[in-house]
């Protein structure tokens, strides 16, 4: 803990709901590192602001415009009041120098991010809105929190229709249809999934009907 403090005496800054931290196209000249709050990962699609990704304490983001010095790939935006360190280019560069498990951890998390785009354009692939949610979860089950009812993901409909770029009314009524045919549970914290074999079964089921409908 004492580290963490003389690391947000040094770099942090305190944001509240709602800060804008950069858009989307902007030149970008730091990283963040999230030790409190939620940060969204956002980007524009087709004049309607997607949101790619949630972010909390332990996440980092931002890098990548200072590795390859182009403008910003994505937006951010704090999601709810928190705690960020902010690094500059010759700070984040002496931290990969000389430390080896915080390289090991970048490569690790942008090849985690590299699987998440790919997840993203073969969702976006996918026309009916239930079978988008269902990839949906069942992508994001897989990096859930164990629970005894099942793999737990913390979003609920809002969440999603960000994410998804699905109105809100659509991504209900594809929950209300998944929980209906028990593949999915609705919990306050969110959705629970307690069968990942019979979800992917399922989101089989419903791509087969998408092509070759009823008959």
């Amino acid at each position: 803990m004492a580290g963490e403090d003389q690391l947000f005496q040094r770099f942090g800054r305190e944001f509240a709901k709602g800060h804008i931290l950069f858009r989307e196209g902007e030149p970008g000249g730091e990283m963040f590192v999230v030790q409190s709050g939620k940060v969204n990962i956002t980007k524009k699609v087709r004049e309607t602001e997607k949101i790619l990704a949630t972010l909390g304490a332990g996440e980092f983001f931002g890098e990548m415009a200072i590795l390859n010095n182009k403008p910003r790939s994505a937006g951010a935006v704090m999601a709810e009041n928190g705690k960020l360190l902010v690094i500059d280019p010759r700070t984040f560069e002496a931290m990969i120098r000389g430390n080896v498990e915080i390289a090991v951890r970048l490569i690790k998390k942008l090849s985690d991010r590299l699987q998440e785009a790919d997840e993203q354009i073969e969702n976006l692939l996918l026309k009916d809105p239930a079978s988008r949610v269902v990839h949906f979860l069942l992508s994001s089950a897989k990096r859930g929190r164990d629970t005894p009812q099942g793999k737990l993901v913390s979003l609920n409909a809002d969440e999603l229709h960000g994410r998804m770029g699905l109105s809100t009314e659509a991504v209900q009524q594809a929950l209300d249809k998944i929980a209906k045919a028990r593949i999915i549970q609705l919990v306050p914290e969110g959705v629970v999934v307690p069968d990942l074999g019979k979800m992917q079964k399922y989101l089989e089921f419903l791509e087969m009907k998408e092509r070759f409908g009823d008959t």
